[in-house]
């Protein structure tokens, strides 16, 4: 069976290797890449932090929104983790989610039973007919500085930019590319994913970072597109066909050292923002783990190829493969930063910080996610952990991604280190 096109391992060029910064999609728990980012530009060890660089940007719904602010302020590297991590702890389900449409009668009677866990009658309820978060699109528009982007890529400040959205009417996955030299390299044949050149705006970091059936679906040009990660089986791919070498991949999913997570057998039938809290966790968070063990797999198959035949094993196999794909196999260096703890408990504990008598007081739509969170049926805040655009959980995130950052120190500093020159 021949090896899938994103997840090919090739052979070394010569220094520097293309560094790329791949993250992924995770709506709220996006603060944890802040948390990461601010870590690197302000912590490492001075000489570290001179060497940090990412030559490519790989961003999937949240993730777009992250890798899109770094390239706009890639001129200020000194600022971004601050500038990033205030954007985040600014927020407040206030802010970012405002009610309209419908009659109060029915918006309320609706929003009572989604908070209360009352069961849902035949007609259903939908969050995106419930909560509208402009304000936090408005924000997504207006704080990064988009026209440096393009400024940025002349520089040379870094090499390529790429978005992926789903475009709705096909199903198929679009990545939005934005390279120095323009265009787009050799891509996937894969017939669901497309590669395009755009000059990259706030509309492609909207339509990535819209989460199906909870945020709206944006228009590109003719085409309605949402959150990248509905098609996106293989979120390292962009990174590996724009010439990434070195793979620095930011998770958002917590992976149980040495043992399965546990799970609870249910006392009752599961509710709606449980199972929607497990779609999500699925389409969002799933895919990079088995991505990532695909690459370490294939790398593991050419190394021992070159043990067994020689240092020739490799270039013999581009010879052919490179006709039919493009690009050579090579050998890619990965580092991986994820969750010490699961997010979804620390949404639950944030909501259960909050007392009855300031929940009481406070909005519908803030009353309705600080319910779910605090179910009793922890899976539960699974959802919540996606949609609690708060301050303050948004700190605990970026304590915890600091936290997570400074345990892999060493293997931070040996990453970035400058290569040895070649012969």
């Amino acid at each position: 069976m021949n090896p899938p096109d994103e997840h090919a391992s090739f052979i070394r060029p010569p220094a520097p290797s293309p560094v790329a910064l791949v993250l992924s999609g995770g709506g709220a728990r996006g603060a944890y890449e802040a948390g990461i980012i601010r870590y690197l530009r302000e912590e490492l060890p001075p000489a570290t932090r001179k060497q940090v660089r990412f030559d490519i940007l790989c961003g999937t719904s949240v993730g777009a929104v992250t890798a899109c602010f770094l390239a706009a302020t890639m001129d200020t590297p000194d600022r971004q983790g601050q500038l990033l991590c205030d954007m985040w702890t600014e927020l407040s389900l206030e802010k970012v989610y405002k009610v309209e449409g419908e009659n109060l009668w029915s918006l309320t009677r609706k929003m009572w039973r989604a908070a209360t866990n009352e069961p849902v009658r035949s007609e259903g309820w939908r969050l995106y007919d419930i909560l509208h978060p402009e304000p936090l699109e408005e924000m997504v528009r207006t704080r990064p500085p988009w026209p440096r982007i393009s400024a940025n890529l002349a520089r040379g400040l870094f090499s390529a930019l790429s978005v992926t959205a789903t475009e709705i009417a096909s199903g198929n996955s679009v990545v939005f590319v934005q390279r120095k030299e323009g265009g787009v390299p050799p891509w996937s044949r894969d017939p669901y994913t497309e590669a395009r050149a755009a000059i990259i705006g706030p509309e492609h970091a909207v339509a990535s970072a819209a989460i199906p059936l909870l945020f709206r679906s944006v228009k590109i040009g003719d085409e309605f597109f949402c959150d990248g990660s509905l098609r996106q089986s293989m979120p390292l791919g962009p990174a590996l066909r724009l010439g990434g070498q070195k793979i620095l991949l930011i998770s958002l999913k917590y992976r149980p050292p040495g043992e399965k997570r546990q799970s609870r057998p249910l006392a009752s039938y599961p509710t709606t923002p449980m199972l929607m809290g497990k779609v999500l966790n699925a389409l969002m968070l799933d895919p990079s783990d088995y991505d990532l063990d695909r690459l370490r797999r294939f790398n593991n198959l050419l190394r021992a190829g070159e043990k067994l035949f020689g240092e020739s094993f490799v270039p013999k196999i581009n010879e052919v493969v490179q006709l039919t794909r493009g690009q050579p196999y090579r050998l890619v260096e990965d580092l991986v930063i994820r969750p010490s703890r699961d997010i979804a408990t620390i949404a639950a504990d944030h909501a259960r910080r909050t007392r009855p008598g300031e929940i009481s007081g406070q909005s519908l739509p803030t009353k309705m996610l600080h319910r779910i969170a605090q179910s009793q049926l922890v899976s539960e805040a699974d959802l919540a952990s996606y949609l609690l655009f708060d301050g303050a959980y948004a700190k605990d995130l970026i304590e915890l991604a600091m936290e997570d950052a400074h345990r892999k120190r060493d293997a931070l500093v040996r990453f970035f280190e400058p290569e040895p020159k070649g012969d």
